[in-house]
């Protein structure tokens, strides 16, 4: 007697993601594959994390990294312990090793594609069909695709006032952000450069490993700080707060200096 065929595969997923126009394509695709299933959108890591809670059968997660509150990564942490998967979405390659890390199926490097986007789609079919079959030896599990490699960048360029300006990351002790501007406070010399971005904008090109958000007007270059005081920081004899919402990050950090 013929055994059944198994029914097929549908995986339940949500897309998480503070850009709307990234969210939306990343839903269209999705919306697009036959085998996964839309089960809601978000624009805050806070908000997936809300929903999961709400919806234990969700199986995927799209997932941006850079958001604010809590990013992508943080959110990875706090459900790796779970039935949850997840595909990072993200502009910025530097994170591919810390996707690894959080047990990622994929890793899309925006912008992507259709093509780009089923192949990762395919790689957590796979996965969840091993799964689904009771035999999932870490060999047999599809691993992510590293971002490609780019040479380390050591510094940014500057819109300030008509012209580009080269600034070293290591130059820089911290960014104060102004209504449509920056100032940018370097070691090397005394008076900041002013130059018409976002701060969102600055902690984009900002590496990660060597510069934190620390408040909502200020990111600060983490090897200049000369001291930590009750949610204040030194850094050249100027003090700089830690607000409320950046400060369960930032204690983390500080915790690795006692």
């Amino acid at each position: 007697m013929s055994q059944p065929e198994p029914a097929p595969l549908t995986i339940r997923c949500i897309a998480v993601d503070d850009e709307p126009l990234a969210l939306g394509l990343v839903c269209s695709f999705i919306q697009q594959t036959p085998f996964l299933e839309l089960v809601g959108r978000y624009e805050s890591a806070v908000a997936a994390l809300r929903a999961l809670h709400e919806h234990p059968e969700v199986q995927l997660l799209f997932l941006d990294i850079k958001m604010p509150d809590l990013s992508g990564l943080e959110l990875a942490r706090v459900i790796q312990s779970g039935q949850q998967r997840v595909i990072f979405t993200t502009a910025f390659n530097q994170y591919a090793l810390e996707g690894f890390r959080v047990d990622a199926l994929d890793y899309l490097l925006k912008p992507f594609n259709y093509e780009e986007f089923l192949r990762s789609a395919l790689k957590a079919k796979a996965f969840f069909e091993l799964k689904q079959a009771g035999n999932t030896p870490a060999s047999a599990v599809p691993q992510p695709t590293p971002a490609p490699a780019e040479p380390a960048e050591d510094h940014l360029y500057l819109k300030v006032e008509y012209q580009l300006v080269r600034v070293a990351f290591n130059d820089i002790l911290y960014v104060e952000g102004l209504k449509d501007y920056v100032k940018v406070h370097l070691a090397s010399q005394q008076r900041p450069l002013l130059s018409l971005t976002s701060l969102r904008n600055m902690e984009e090109k900002l590496p990660g490993r060597h510069f934190m958000r620390i408040h909502r007007s200020y990111i600060i270059g983490l090897d200049h700080i000369q001291a930590i005081g009750r949610g204040t920081v030194q850094i050249k004899g100027e003090t700089i707060p830690v607000s409320d919402g950046y400060r369960e990050v930032f204690d983390q950090f500080f915790s690795k200096w006692k």
